[in-house]
């Protein structure tokens, strides 16, 4: 974990703890979730992270507050991570008006402008051209500002991909393009819809710099977002990071999962990324067992408190299901 020694990751105590308590805020937040969609409690559909936790992690590392954030419809790491209230976030998934989106979004479209979280997006592909949106503006105002756009490998085979990707090497965009490859676009193996499997390769043809990372290396994820988010403040336009995870769940809540074998599960499990940050904090002594069980004890109280609050919410009331579904009248 420590062979990027030419990156700015310092990998002291506290900034360890980080890691994994995030990680670990992620896989337990999940958890309870799938829990909750079998008691009927959750209900839609629901696409867990569980698997792809240092992604998130490790890009939002380098970001700030002033910085944006558009995401897909497996979005809850990436809601929480970035500051939005676990609490908010469960209480959008039971669709009561306390949640981030009042209810209305639910799991696919959370939504938070206080941390400048802007989706949450059920579209494949379709936070692509909002990030592309969001770069020009603060391009156009003069603000040096990073809009980090996470989305799927299957999102590669839509036209707004080329599109978005292609505009922002053009007007040399402040946007940080993480695709998060997990292999399957839903049910279909990369190697089946993709005559180029290596998807930073899409991105270089659009003239902007572009690598791939292990995604299941929290450390190497945010070295490399560090490197892309310094080049997009100095003016360099758009960067693009491939980093290669796996979803340890099915797709979706409702997803069979026949198109891939246990055994390989099993094999990216055994390589999970909070499974192999934590060993290797506990063996370097930069964390130690009592950190991690406080750890679990601290995000257990967290959780538990957000399905509280969300139970406790309110239901909209009849009175205003119609409004902001179409312009209103204003006085």
């Amino acid at each position: 974990m420590t062979d990027s020694a030419n990156t700015r990751v310092r990998l002291d105590h506290a900034h360890c703890l980080e890691l994994l308590r995030q990680m670990l805020r992620i896989r337990r937040f999940e958890e309870k979730c799938a829990e909750l969609y079998t008691r009927e409690k959750i209900r839609g559909f629901l696409h867990l992270y569980i698997g792809e936790e240092a992604v998130a992690v490790g890009v939002m590392q380098a970001l700030g507050p002033e910085d944006a954030v558009v995401a897909t419809y497996r979005e809850h790491g990436h809601a929480l991570v970035r500051g939005v209230s676990a609490g908010a976030i469960m209480a959008e998934m039971y669709g009561k008006q306390e949640g981030c989106s009042g209810g209305r979004g639910g799991s696919m479209h959370l939504f938070d402008a206080a941390t400048r979280f802007y989706g949450g997006n059920a579209i494949v592909g379709g936070g692509l051209p909002l990030a592309v949106g969001l770069a020009l503006a603060d391009k156009m105002q003069g603000r040096n500002r990073v809009t980090a756009c996470f989305f799927g490998e299957g999102a590669a085979a839509e036209g707004e991909f080329h599109e978005s990707l292609n505009l922002a090497a053009l007007w040399n965009l402040p946007v940080l393009f993480v695709c998060e490859n997990n292999l399957y676009a839903m049910g279909t193996a990369l190697e089946l819809s993709e005559s180029q499997t290596d998807i930073h390769a899409k991105a270089a043809g659009y003239n902007m710099p572009a690598e791939a990372v292990d995604g299941m290396n929290v450390v190497d994820v945010e070295a490399a977002a560090r490197r892309a988010t310094s080049a997009i403040r100095n003016g360099d336009g758009p960067y693009f990071l491939e980093c290669r995870t796996y979803r340890f769940r099915a797709h979706s809540m409702f997803d069979p999962q026949l198109y891939r074998s246990k055994e390989e599960v099993e094999q990216w499990t055994g390589r999970g990324p909070i499974t192999r940050f934590r060993e290797w904090a506990l063996s370097a002594g930069e964390l130690r067992e009592e950190d991690v069980a406080a750890l679990e004890q601290e995000i257990a109280a967290e959780v538990s408190a957000a399905v509280d609050f969300a139970e406790a919410g309110t239901w909209e009331s009849v009175e205003t299901l119609l409004h902001h579904v179409g312009a209103e009248k204003r006085t």
